[in-house]
């Protein structure tokens, strides 16, 4: 099975022009190019879904520079690290890195070990947090729904009348907190329809 190079190219308003990076992608010559036309700070690129969803093992990913693939370090770090789990091979023009060198290895590593780190020392925070409530006398996790409202909620939603959105707003009460609850009741066990 044939490797693709996949190109992708983003600006951040629509009078913004794409031409030197899509100039500079076809010069390496790429075999399909995604580009759109939005801020990278947006979560949702479309374009770039896309050509997560089709790259696989050993295709390669180029890119004009860093900047134009990452909403933010945290988010390159992430998407680095996705190519890396799927031996999906990275090149950033600009920066002169291709993962399928060792120097690129390195990177790939380093970035990934840098994730890693995040998210030990959010864990670690996040019990700290919790053991430092609990000696204050609370205790973490979700607040407890009234009971009242859970029971005039299930009232509401047997009646058919109402769309759990509106159930949600008459009594306060979470879909989830109402799915959980009917489905205690349901023997069958089925999730209720919205």
């Amino acid at each position: 099975m044939k490797n693709f190079i996949f190109g992708y190219a983003r600006v951040s308003t629509e009078s913004q022009n794409l031409d030197r990076q899509l100039d500079a992608l076809q010069k390496h010559g790429v075999d399909h190019i995604y580009n759109e036309k939005m801020t990278g700070t947006k979560k949702d690129r479309p374009e770039l879904a896309k050509m997560l969803d089709r790259m696989t093992e050993g295709d390669t990913v180029v890119i004009e520079s860093l900047s134009r693939l990452g909403r933010s370090t945290k988010d390159l770090i992430e998407l680095v690290e996705l190519f890396n789990q799927q031996n999906v091979n990275l090149v950033s023009l600009k920066e002169s890195i291709d993962t399928s060198t060792p120097t690129g290895k390195l990177l790939f590593t380093l970035m990934s070990a840098i994730a890693q780190f995040e998210r030990d020392v959010i864990a670690d925070r996040t019990k700290e947090g919790l053991k430092s409530a609990r000696a204050r006398g609370r205790i973490g996790g979700r607040p407890k729904t009234n009971g009242d409202a859970v029971k005039k909620a299930i009232k509401l939603y047997n009646t058919g009348q109402y769309t759990i959105k509106e159930i949600e707003e008459l009594t306060g009460v979470k879909k989830d907190t109402l799915y959980r609850t009917l489905r205690g009741d349901n023997h069958n066990g089925e999730r209720p329809t919205t």
